[in-house]
């Protein structure tokens, strides 16, 4: 017979940063329509800024498994991770697998492109920080052996276009990453008969004591 004890795992920190980012970005993903300056869609973004730089930070001094060290492996271990999952036996990890570490870095790196491009966007149109990176004065072409000027807001509305679907494709891509761990994530669960969503609300887990 075994025995199982509750071991914490993620603290605190880890914890708030990880539903907050969840919510912060499905905010700010819902309200990324439209014309014009949203405010929940703009200080979403600032605030997602602002967790991510804080998780990074933890990453290198924080907890055990909040280190980025405990869960960015090799390339190798990926590969045999995830080619132990495809067999229906992979190797339980306290913390992030091989796979979920990797994954968990890839997000938080799209977070920040994410939000970059979306400042970007923001500073063409003349707002935020990024703001005085935009071109305020005329620029003069040469055109049919003639020079003509273009009005700064024509230049302005090309490069916040491009701005903007930069911003978008960003959004997408993360998108798509949190749908690619959402399912890495009930997998695990169902392999290794644990619910770990419920680990990274309550900080705890299970862990299996075999005798001697």
């Amino acid at each position: 017979m075994h025995d199982n004890i509750t071991v914490r795992v993620w603290d605190p920190l880890v914890r708030i940063c990880h539903w907050s980012l969840v919510g912060l970005f499905a905010i700010a993903y819902l309200t990324g329509e439209g014309e014009g300056r949203n405010a929940l869609h703009i200080y979403s973004g600032y605030t997602v800024i602002g967790l991510v730089a804080i998780r990074i930070l933890w990453g290198l001094i924080g907890s055990q498994h909040a280190k980025f060290k405990d869960f960015i492996f090799s390339p190798y271990a990926v590969i045999q991770y995830l080619r132990s999952v495809v067999r229906g036996d992979p190797k339980r990890y306290l913390g992030h697998n091989p796979a979920g570490g990797y994954m968990a870095l890839l997000l938080l790196i799209m977070l920040l492109v994410v939000t970059a491009t979306g400042l970007k966007a923001y500073g063409v149109k003349g707002y935020g920080p990024l703001a005085h990176s935009t071109r305020i004065a005329a620029v003069s072409v040469a055109s049919a052996g003639e020079h003509r000027k273009i009005a700064a807001s024509e230049t302005n509305n090309a490069e916040d276009e491009f701005w903007k679907e930069m911003h978008e494709a960003a959004s997408n891509v993360t998108l798509f990453l949190i749908a690619l761990h959402v399912l890495g994530v009930i997998a695990s669960s169902v392999l290794h008969r644990e619910n770990l969503a419920k680990a990274m609300i309550t900080g705890e887990k299970q862990v299996r004591l075999v005798p001697e």
